[in-house]
């Protein structure tokens, strides 16, 4: 009997109460309640600190703010497992918790959403773009100096009505989350990964649970898409080696082409004075491996002047 209760016992996930985060969530229930027709799941959103200080820059709240409210309620047991978008996520994890499956990546890009229908490379000298990301804005910088960057925050509907107010004239936003809120019409212009590496995990899903938990790690694997798992598993171990910390912006983007591990990977100052990119093939067996001679790369090129190896973002 204790048995069969503990099988079937509710299961509580985790979520910024973002519209996002919840139509993200709702993406993993979607791949979970078929495999596990008779398991009720309850979605508990969670406010976390970077939600709450609405008008901090994002340089200030570090990668990790819109995730430790939440690893805080997983590790106290209040949930069950915490669905994130990748980027949101550190290199390293608080002891007790493990990244347990990837959820399907959507597109990664970052893009242009202008109601005036300008590109980056068409938009007037002087043009308002809204971003609070280092790394956009460092890497827009490099491409466009005469575009003036103005802080924003906000979740993706509120950013896309600033940029048809007077403030703006338009803003980057992460392709994924316009696609996942059905308002892909928005986008302007997509900014190839050559232009605008993408962030770390960027357009993927996390999904975090207690490592001790083995019910739930089996029970997730079949949100799992192992395409994604081995891109994101690059790019993260990218991260932990080139460091940065939270003052200077890094990035690094990995899919599969024929049977190599592509890696895109970018380091800047944040004004964008010094970028530097490095594109890397490898063999997928190992993207941890992977991910770290990019990493390497990517600091003896030049980057070791201006990040700090091994200091976690």
């Amino acid at each position: 009997m204790g048995a069969g209760v503990i099988a079937m016992r509710t299961l509580r996930v985790g979520c910024r109460a973002s519209p996002l985060s919840l139509a993200q969530t709702e993406e993993i229930l979607d791949r979970l309640r078929p495999a596990h027709p008779g398991r009720r799941f309850l979605v508990v959103p969670v406010t976390t600190g970077g939600d709450r200080r609405k008008e901090a820059p994002l340089l200030s709240l570090g990668r990790g703010a819109f995730a430790k409210e939440i690893e805080t309620a997983l590790l106290d047991g209040e949930i069950d497992f915490a669905v994130h978008s990748a980027k949101d996520i550190p290199s390293r994890l608080p002891e007790g918790l493990t990244l347990a499956t990837f959820g399907e990546r959507r597109d990664a890009r970052d893009v242009i959403v202008s109601p005036s229908g300008e590109t980056l490379a068409r938009m007037p000298r002087g043009s308002r773009l809204g971003t609070s990301s280092p790394r956009r804005t460092a890497q827009i910088a490099a491409l466009r100096s005469d575009v003036r960057v103005v802080p924003i925050r906000g979740n993706v509907g509120t950013r896309v009505a600033k940029a048809k107010g007077p403030d703006y004239d338009c803003v980057v936003l992460a392709a994924a989350g316009l696609l996942r809120l059905g308002m892909e019409d928005e986008i302007t212009e997509y900014l190839p990964p050559s232009a605008c590496t993408p962030d770390v995990g960027q357009g993927a899903l996390a999904v975090e649970a207690r490592s001790d938990d083995g019910e739930v790690m089996a029970l997730l694997s079949a949100a799992d898409h192992p395409p994604t798992t081995l891109a994101v598993t690059a790019e993260r171990a990218f991260l932990a080696r080139i460091g940065g910390g939270c003052q200077v912006p890094v990035a690094a983007y990995a899919r599969l082409v024929g049977g190599s591990l592509r890696l895109s990977t970018m380091a800047a100052l944040p004004d964008g004075s010094r970028l530097f990119r490095i594109d890397l093939e490898c063999d997928p067996a190992d993207p941890e491996l992977a991910g770290r001679r990019a990493a390497e790369r990517l600091i003896a090129s030049g980057a070791a002047g201006i990040v700090t190896p091994g200091a976690a973002p």
